[in-house]
């Protein structure tokens, strides 16, 4: 595999899907993993991976030991070694660091490229039919995979590599193994005629691997034969430039386009017949001096310049006499191709499976359809063409998931309110329980010697005579020890150790009842808002009159000056459900947590007992319901009054 994924440096920014003109890049579980058989090795993903996580097939240890072995190694550099060694001023400096690597010969792939240059120049002067270069094997292979219609328009000429191999190989016998030197991935797997392939910044390393520097390398110049014009073929349109082919705008009849996003273009505009009677001069990356095997030390057009001087150099001093007779030498050697489709196409999934794609994305209409491209896809359709066959996921439309993380925090928002309400009503429930233990006790012990007080004090009070001084003060005794058997009634309410007497009755009478025994001023009204769809419930009648009227009364007191009650009922299957609300003043936070204790009131001293709601709240209980209560006193709002809901399972259990 010559490019891969190092997993744990993946940071899923979906840069190398959308740099891939091929779409070999799959998301699976938010890393981004190259799929083998659709990467036609253009090395993109791994110029653009500010991350390191996208690299490609290091040959250098092969090469080490291709050198080590008993047999003649040839070096052939690609003509864009100047754009990459700029900073050695003499370009024989570098033949020499080549040579002390262990290279017995050292040649120019710009040979090669001349070679090559003349079958273009003769293609074009047939003018027979257009056709697309081959020079570039990633263009190459793009055709063979996704345009295979266009296979036969691949001109049957093999690239300056490999046509420099066979001229190496020719000159220097066939045992001589060869290693090509350039900035291309994609040569590393292009031909059998090239033993290895190693890029420039793999040449650097095996420099400082072996400490070989420029300073102290003796000078070496290129074995033969020498390149010409071909030095200048890795610039823009330097193919045409180096066969002499004519590329004027008007008389010309060549387009090029370099770059993953041009030549794509060019190829579907050549295969729907929109280009006619013109070639193309392709290659995937802009010039061979964009490559992916060069250093990122210099931008595009420094590195045009470097090669331009290098081949301006050299066409002053080439001898071409010299030259001319080993083109002459070589111009029958085979530099043909026969090029084969091979159809890596993937069916697109119709329409309706896109659009459910579309749909569970929140991509309802077509204004919903943003195509950002954050998901490395040019529009959303495409995007959900390849979440339907495996190649992308939902997750990667930023929308979509800003929409989703937002969603979440808002319901995590919720989750941790309703889990603090939770605590807080587990721990007032603890509280209440402590509560409920103690006050039963108290109730308990203080039940019979009460009794004998109140029976005594009946008896005295009715043999005293009327006019006796004692009677008043008994008569206030019978009373106090009246008001102290209601109390210790109350807190056995509390402590829930009354029955609950369950009967099938309405809890719309029951409220009507509750309101009955209640005297309502006439500054107040009191609303009834029935939305049951099932009323009956088996509940103690009684013990529930007095649950609602204890809040009624609660909600009069809390509106001196008139106000409204709205009583709200409500059901489900297995419940129903009772709201009393009041527009009163409210309950500050402080005193709600301590409503429901036993002899906790807000009422003025004498006015109550604190025991109303603590009853309230062991008969709920006793019925195995819920009461909870909901109020708000910011003076900014106004008073929005008190609520209090409670929840009654509809059947006794």
């Amino acid at each position: 595999m010559l490019v891969y994924t190092i997993k744990e440096l993946c940071r899923t920014c979906y840069t190398c899907v959308r740099e891939c003109p091929a779409r070999a890049i799959r998301i699976e579980n938010g890393q981004a993993e190259v799929i083998e058989d659709r990467c036609i090795a253009c090395g993109n993903c791994t110029k653009v991976c500010s991350q390191g996580a996208k690299v490609y097939l290091n040959t250098t240890d092969r090469v080490n030991k291709l050198l080590s072995d008993d047999t003649d190694v040839a070096a052939i550099v690609a003509p864009s070694f100047p754009a990459e060694f700029s900073e050695i001023g003499d370009y024989r400096i570098l033949v020499g660091m080549i040579r002390r690597l262990g290279f017995r010969y050292v040649a120019e792939v710009s040979f090669g490229a001349d070679l090559v240059a003349q079958k273009y120049k003769e293609l074009v002067d047939k003018n027979e039919e257009t056709f697309i270069t081959s020079d570039c094997p990633s263009i190459v292979s793009y055709v063979k995979y996704y345009h295979p219609a266009l296979v036969g328009k691949l001109a049957p000429v093999v690239s300056p590599m490999v046509a420099m191999a066979r001229v190496v190989h020719a000159r220097y016998g066939r045992d001589t193994r060869i290693v090509f030197i350039g900035p291309c991935v994609a040569k590393k797997a292009e031909s059998s005629d090239v033993d290895e392939a190693l890029t420039f910044a793999e040449l650097r390393d095996l420099f400082a691997d072996q400490g070989i520097e420029a300073d102290d390398t003796t000078p070496s110049d290129f074995d033969p034969p020498a390149g010409g014009r071909g030095a200048i073929f890795p610039v823009t349109r330097g193919l045409l430039q180096t066969a002499d082919i004519n590329d004027d705008a008007i008389t010309g009849n060549i387009i090029a386009a370099e770059g993953r996003i041009d030549f794509q273009e060019a190829l579907k505009e050549f295969e729907a017949g929109l280009i006619k009677n013109h070639s193309m001069e392709l290659l995937c990356c802009e010039g061979c001096i964009m490559g992916p095997g060069i250093s990122k030390n210099s931008r595009q057009y420094t590195r045009s310049a470097h090669v331009g001087i290098y081949a301006n150099q050299k066409m002053r001093t080439l001898d071409i006499k010299a030259w001319k007779a080993y083109i002459e030498e070589f111009k029958k050697l085979d530099l043909s191709i026969h090029h084969r489709a091979d159809d890596h196409r993937i069916h697109l999934p119709e329409e309706k499976d896109v659009k459910e794609v579309l749909i569970a994305m929140g991509k309802l209409t077509d204004k919903d359809h943003l195509d950002c491209g954050a998901c490395g896809y040019e529009t959303c359709i495409e995007h959900a063409a390849a979440v339907k066959i495996g190649l992308a996921e939902e997750e990667m439309c930023l929308p979509y998931t800003i929409e989703t993380l937002h969603r979440s925090v808002k319901e995590l928002a919720l989750s941790n309110e309703k889990l603090s309400s939770m605590q807080l009503a587990l721990k007032q429930s603890e509280k209440l329980a402590h509560m409920g233990q103690l006050s039963a006790g108290i109730a308990h012990e203080l039940n019979n010697p009460l009794g004998i007080v109140i029976m005594y004090s009946n008896i005295l009070l009715e043999e005293s005579k009327p006019d006796d001084p004692v009677t008043e003060d008994l008569r206030l005794i019978v009373e106090q020890a009246g008001r102290c058997k209601k109390i210790v009634a109350g807190l056995l309410n509390f402590a829930r150790k009354s029955q609950v007497d369950h009967q099938l009755i309405s809890i719309n009478d029951l409220v009507t009842h509750s309101i009955e025994s209640v005297i309502v001023p006439e500054n107040v009204e009191v609303n009834i808002d029935d939305q049951t769809a099932n009323p009956d419930a088996w509940i103690d009648s009684e013990q529930m009159i007095q649950v609602v009227s204890n809040l009624i009364k609660n909600a009069v007191d809390a509106m001196p000056d008139g106000g409204r009650i709205n009583i709200l009922l409500e059901d489900t299957f297995s419940d129903i459900i009772i709201t009393v609300g009041d527009t009163g003043s409210g309950i500050n936070e402080e005193d709600r947590v301590k409503i429901f204790e036993p002899f906790f009131t807000t009422k003025s001293l004498g006015n109550g007992t604190g025991l109303g709601l603590a009853t309230t709240y062991g008969i709920v209980k006793m019925h195995k319901g819920q009461i909870s209560v909901e109020s708000d006193t910011d003076p900014e709002k106004g008073p929005t009054g008190t609520r209090f809901k409670i929840v009654l399972p509809r059947r006794r259990g």
